[in-house]
């Protein structure tokens, strides 16, 4: 007997966006701590967080075929070892030994990736409107949930690992109920048949896709990545704020990912991502210049607006691109863009090292810029219902 509650299609989505957000979200709180612990510098923390995103490329190039033998079912496994995996993590002893544990966590993390958007995508194409937005809306607030729970753990003086201990066991429970009946929405016919390259080849309309995603990326992990430290060295704030700051910006970025669809269906995607942009570049300036924490949050909270939804409207309209199976056009972008995962932690470690903490935000507003001119590859009309993406299934199902 399968155990779950009944929820319709897209619930179920926004369950396992959230489920799986709660279980990577509780880490970044308890960053700073586990720095201090393992003695490491700002550059050696961040080439160690290079182990995470060397797993999620090595996933995001090789996964498919492990999805296409074992079938989307594997979230239900996948979604609790990824949070087990920081909570073996963060009892590392060195920099070295946090980068070869989070490793695995990475390869973890891809998987889930790619699972958890073609099945968005896929539903979103069952329910005839569009989810994709709302989906990482639940993603943000799982960061935040989890997020604001290790704020409170840390100022109550309980551990990292104590933390993570818990947040585990809450994400087994609810990948129980909310995925414990899940069944994967079913593939759809397409036009394309070739099997995918074990590297998606990212064509140029999908590298100015890339570009328009380059400030969002860099700052939305330098906000969860960096935040905590930021708040710590430049305010010497209480274990509570400190363990706020990454939230602060998923908080935020929920509410903006939960309506920003009708702003989508209205005006257009690129309309939406410029003001966007220009929130994102507001909140850099902000965070790089505040004189105290609680103007920091504000900005830091505006990134989160600001991150919110150019990567999901980014994917969105890779799905949408008739040239090639969306399937592929999906992981080009996907791969091609967490290369600046994989090459962001040490270069913002560096900048943190050798120019201070605060330039890790600074460095963000020529970023910005670049996004704002190649913000129209994105569309400039409004988007229907009728013009959901219709993204083709994995090979082989």
């Amino acid at each position: 007997m399968r155990i779950g509650l009944e929820l319709p299609p897209h619930f179920r989505v926004f369950g396992a966006f959230f489920i799986y957000a709660f279980g990577l979200g509780g880490i970044f709180p308890r960053f700073a701590e586990i720095q201090s612990a393992i003695h490491a510098t700002q550059g050696e923390f961040g080439l160690a967080l290079t182990g995470t995103a060397i797993g999620t490329l090595t996933s995001l190039t090789f996964g498919a075929k492990i999805i296409e033998r074992f079938g989307h079912r594997l979230l239900l496994p996948l979604i609790p070892l990824a949070a087990a995996l920081y909570l073996l993590a963060s009892f590392s002893t060195g920099p070295l030994m946090l980068f070869f544990l989070l490793l695995p966590v990475g390869l973890t993390i891809g998987c889930i990736e790619i699972m958890i958007n073609l099945e968005a995508d896929r539903v979103e194409h069952q329910v005839g409107r569009r989810i994709m937005n709302r989906s990482h809306a639940f993603w943000s607030f799982g960061i935040f949930v989890s997020g604001l729970a290790g704020a409170g753990f840390a100022q109550a003086g309980i551990s990292p690992q104590l933390d993570l201990l818990i947040i585990l066991l809450v994400v087994i429970v609810g990948v129980a109920l909310l995925l414990g009946r899940f069944d994967p929405a079913p593939a759809r016919a397409t036009a394309h048949a070739e099997p995918p390259p074990r590297f998606a080849r990212p064509t140029p309309a999908i590298l100015i896709l890339v570009v328009v995603t380059l400030s969002a990326m860099v700052l939305e992990g330098a906000g969860f990545d960096w935040s905590a430290i930021y708040m710590r060295d430049e305010f010497q704030a209480t274990p509570f704020v400190i363990g706020l700051a990454p939230a602060a910006g998923a908080l935020l970025s929920t509410v903006t990912r939960f309506f920003a669809d009708a702003f989508v269906e209205r005006y257009s995607p690129a309309a939406v991502a410029r003001v966007l942009l220009a929130v994102l570049g507001v909140g850099a300036v902000i965070v790089y210049f505040a004189p105290q924490d609680l103007l920091a949050l504000v900005g830091l909270g505006l990134l989160g607006v600001g991150t919110a939804v150019i990567f999901p409207l980014a994917m969105s309209s890779a799905a949408q691109r008739t040239d090639r199976a969306a399937a592929i056009n999906v992981a080009a972008l996907a791969q091609t863009s967490f290369v600046v995962f994989l090459l962001g932690p040490p270069l913002l470690g560096q900048v943190a090292q050798h120019l201070g903490v605060r330039s890790i935000f600074g460095i963000g507003l020529p970023l910005v810029v670049l996004s704002l001119v190649t913000a129209g590859a994105l569309g400039n009309r409004p988007v229907s219902k009728a013009d959901t993406p219709v993204a083709e299934p994995m090979p082989g199902e």
